[in-house]
């Protein structure tokens, strides 16, 4: 079927009408506002496919982002973890600072002369052996430990040295079966010998006559004697006095003063010698020696020079 009208409007004239209503409605949306509500109604109708539009790309944001926020509580949660640990095991170093430093000052404030030189020793180890109560000690040679050095905890008496290396020592406890401490009862002053008996907890008072004047609860304190222990230092005390008249002598047990199974701090005792005026005699009779010698050294080489002029 064949169109009635062959030919329509050229290519330029409808470019040219387009163009025309272009400037029509430029001009009247422009000057006189006529397509706002139309506009409104189109974005409402558009809206909807933009926000389709955009949701993928607000998807893929909000999953990274939730992805980054977790990753960083994660890493947060570790970190306070972490913290947490630190703190705990630096609130448990205070608390043990706190009992150490609470140890040293109940060992300082012990009954110390004013003659008395101190040293305060940390123990290193504890000889495994149940018949042998020795301690190692981190003091040596180098800062003036001897062997026979008395050694006290805060408590009384403890032991004394028993081997001084460069660095370390080895201290003999009061408790060890092979030890023994001249004491006396501060009360009366009776003089009495406190042996180890092997165990951490007891003392023996062997050679106790029955007419002692020994009761439980006596404070024994060291004598003095041997000059091994300073006097006056509180050893043991009294646990029991068992009354036997078929026994030749009474059997006296005490308890240590001193805490031996718990041990971590000691302090190292030891005299400071008083200069007196006459102890430099023999240093000075040396020098007088010694002078003595130069000078008549030249009087005997002069003799000898002598004799051989006279010879010649």
């Amino acid at each position: 079927m064949n169109p009635i009208f062959k030919h329509g409007p050229s290519p330029q004239h409808r470019l040219i009408l387009v163009l025309f209503c272009s400037g029509l409605l430029i001009f009247f949306d422009h000057k006189m506002a006529s397509f706002e509500s139309v506009r409104g109604y189109l974005q409402s109708l558009v809206s909807p496919l933009q926000y389709i539009a955009n949701t993928p790309k607000q998807m893929m944001t909000w999953a990274s982002e939730n992805i980054i926020t977790r990753q960083e509580l994660m890493a947060e949660n570790q970190q306070y973890r972490l913290n947490e640990l630190s703190f705990s095991e630096q609130g448990m170093q205070l608390e043990i600072f706190k009992q150490e430093n609470a140890r040293l000052r109940a060992l300082l404030a012990s009954p110390l002369r004013t003659n008395m030189q101190k040293m305060v020793a940390e123990i290193l180890s504890v000889d495994s052996d149940p018949y042998s109560h020795q301690v190692v000690i981190n003091r040596g040679a180098t800062d003036g430990v001897f062997e026979g050095q008395a050694v006290l905890d805060a408590q009384g008496i403890v032991g004394q040295i028993l081997h001084v290396g460069q660095t370390s020592s080895r201290v003999i406890l009061i408790t060890d079966i092979s030890h023994a401490v001249p004491v006396r009862v501060k009360r009366n002053g009776l003089r009495l010998q406190a042996s180890g008996s092997g165990r951490i907890d007891r003392l023996t008072h062997n050679f106790v006559s029955h007419s002692a004047d020994i009761k439980i609860g006596d404070l024994l304190v060291s004598s003095g004697l041997g000059e091994k222990y300073p006097e006056g230092y509180p050893v043991a005390t009294v646990l029991s006095v068992s009354q036997d008249d078929s026994r030749e002598f009474v059997q006296v047990y005490s308890t240590p003063t001193a805490q031996i199974d718990r041990l971590r701090y000691l302090l190292l005792l030891s005299e400071q010698k008083e200069h007196s005026i006459f102890a430099p005699k023999s240093s000075q009779n040396t020098s007088l020696k010694k002078s003595k010698s130069k000078t008549l050294a030249p009087v005997g080489a002069n003799n000898a020079q002598s004799v051989k002029e006279e010879a010649q």
